[in-house]
């Protein structure tokens, strides 16, 4: 099975099949008939590509709907700590963050429904993170969470001194004051 379940309805961790030889190794990091044999029906619009360096913090982000946004991540080079944070109202799982260890080596992906909050922090010297995504960008539906929420009890495993974090993100609410239009729809 390609899909593996992470106790949050919906969020998925998805790890192709990787097929080596002397060569190297080759694997489909996508196949929609993959997906749909899951019951995953998702037509991503738009990928998205980016390089940090080691103790860069990125998140939490969403978008608000319509314009939320599916999420396939995947590190193509280094070691990242994924993270995604349920936030629709009337989950059971609603304000839990699940983290996994994504990177070049491991081939895992994570699959973020809309509703999550997501961000990653970077746990090697650099590393590249490659993203689908099934809604375009849409600045004026930005939102987002503070990364360091207490309530949200996530080690990013990067030291508080070695953090690299951009204004916006450690400016976010925390989830009891951040405004959101994510509906559980279980």
């Amino acid at each position: 099975m390609s899909f593996t379940e992470t106790g949050i309805p919906g969020l998925k961790i998805y790890e192709p099949t990787v097929h080596k030889d002397d060569r190297g190794y080759f694997f489909e990091s996508y196949n929609a008939n993959t997906f749909l044999a899951d019951g995953i029906a998702i037509k991503f619009v738009q990928d998205n590509q980016a390089k940090s360096s080691y103790g860069v913090i990125r998140g939490l982000h969403y978008q608000l709907d319509p314009h939320a946004q599916t999420k396939l991540i995947r590190a193509l080079s280094g070691t990242i700590l994924d993270v995604a944070v349920d936030i629709r109202q009337g989950s059971p799982t609603f304000g839990k963050a699940f983290t996994i260890e994504l990177s070049a080596e491991n081939k895992k992906q994570l699959l973020v429904p809309q509703g999550f909050a997501h961000g990653y922090s970077v746990l090697t010297e650099t590393a590249e993170v490659m993203y689908k995504c099934d809604s375009f960008y849409n600045k004026q539906s930005e939102g987002g969470l503070v990364y360091n929420d207490p309530s949200l009890h996530i080690d990013w495993k990067i030291p508080e001194d070695k953090a690299i974090v951009a204004e916006r993100d450690a400016n976010h609410p925390k989830l009891t004051d951040c405004v959101n239009n994510f509906i559980f729809k279980g």
